[in-house]
């Protein structure tokens, strides 16, 4: 006996066909979809004529189906610039390659605007395998072309600003050194400062001035860390040793002074320091000459370069960094500088600099064995080759490094005799 349900399906000539169901179900979905897809479609036969578009292109562009189909060109919906690029590259990969994708083009809209999109193209080929359409599919690049124009706005933005630091970085750290040297009759003198990074100001200091009495003091130095701090503390050590050697010009005496300073001015969690190395110039004698004594607050010991062309540090061994203790230990050492000596002092950038070959730290070693090679030597030219070493390091200085040279000049052979 048939319940109602079943009776129903006789009436009408059986159970539905399912299988017919689901493929008119599936023929619908695939032309709904073709027509109202998110990217555009468009088919062309080989020269490019227009055979369908789907709707969501022709709704970006303002265009109705029958100003497109039969009646223009691909090419026709790019710009000059696209139009160009098209037919010098595309089409001919296409042709080549029988697929081309992801490729920038600018499309133009009915009302003359310009949508930027990313073309792929595909070539279809018949049974026998020669090409007889392509179809190309059109995805909306305008957020992806907002997106790269901010990032390229915010990048622009970020160099004009790391440039602005830059010059500020520039300035600071001319402010933070001597515009020019003492000119020390019967002394020859040069320096020279090496900028690991324009992003962040060194530490690195030097200076050399006149005292009373016919006496010159000098002194270079390397603050621990870099940057604004950094640099405050530059400043503060600086001008600290100059006025403290003018009031007492003794070389224990001034870094002593620099010391209590540092410890008043930055006691708690985030102490400063340096080291620094100071002397104090004296002539001696009428055949020329200067006497010389150095005091040192942990720094690395000065190199002597003598005219015969001996070559040695002068050690300084116990001279505590300058801000950490209370009282801290300066170690010292006198000297005199004959004609054709060169002293040459400088900061640990250049010792702990990597080397290009084999990577390692460059060493207090090789250091005196350069320093051997030159000698006898010039203030200036003892500075030229340190800059010209330097710079086979590249970026293996990662550190500032600042140097300063003293020479006695010799006396003109027509002098002497």
């Amino acid at each position: 006996m048939m319940c109602g349900e079943d009776r129903r399906d006789a009436d009408r000539g059986g159970p539905p066909d399912e299988a017919a169901l689901f493929s008119a179900l599936l023929e619908d979905s695939a032309e709904d979809l073709y027509e109202n897809a998110p990217c555009g479609y468009v088919s062309t036969l080989l020269d490019g004529q227009i055979a369908k578009v789907n709707g969501t292109l022709l709704n970006w562009l303002g265009y109705d189906r029958d100003e497109l189909v039969g009646r223009k060109r691909f090419s026709d919906l790019l710009t000059m610039g696209g139009r160009l690029y098209h037919e010098t590259h595309y089409a001919p990969l296409l042709r080549m390659q029988g697929e081309v994708s992801g490729i920038a083009l600018e499309l133009k809209a009915a009302d003359g605007s310009r949508l930027p999109v990313l073309v792929t193209s595909t070539v279809k080929t018949g049974g026998d395998g020669h090409p007889v359409l392509i179809r190309t599919t059109l995805f909306d690049a305008r957020d992806r072309r907002a997106y790269e124009t901010e990032l390229l706005r915010a990048r622009q933005e970020s160099e004009r600003e790391r440039e602005r630091l830059k010059r500020l970085n520039d300035t600071l750290q001319r402010t933070l050194l001597p515009p020019t040297l003492a000119d020390v009759p019967g002394l020859d003198v040069a320096a020279y400062y090496h900028i690991a990074s324009t992003d962040e100001v060194g530490g690195d200091f030097y200076d050399l001035f006149p005292l009373g009495s016919g006496t010159w003091g000098l002194f270079l130095g390397d603050v621990c860390g870099k940057g604004a701090a950094a640099a405050a503390v530059t400043s503060l050590a600086r001008y600290t040793l100059r006025a403290a050697a003018v009031y007492d010009p003794d070389p224990v005496a001034v870094l002593g002074n620099l010391n209590t300073v540092l410890n008043h001015e930055y006691q708690g969690p985030d102490p400063r320091f340096c080291t620094v190395i100071l002397g104090l110039l004296t002539p001696d004698g009428d055949v020329g000459g200067f006497r010389i004594t150095l005091a040192s607050g942990g720094h690395p010991p000065a190199l002597l370069m003598r005219a015969d062309g001996s070559t040695d540090y002068l050690p300084t061994p116990g001279g505590q960094l300058i801000g950490v203790l209370p009282d801290a230990h300066i170690s010292t050492t006198s000297l005199r500088l004959d004609p054709g000596d060169t002293l040459l002092l400088y900061t640990d950038g250049l010792t702990e600099a990597h080397t290009a070959a084999a990577g390692d730290r460059y060493g207090d070693e090789a250091l005196l064995e350069f320093a051997h090679a030159l000698a006898p030597t010039t203030a200036t030219n003892a500075v030229a080759a340190i800059r010209d070493l330097l710079g086979t390091f590249g970026p293996g200085v990662d550190d500032d490094t600042a140097v300063l040279a003293i020479n006695v000049p010799r006396q003109p052979r027509e002098e002497q005799q």
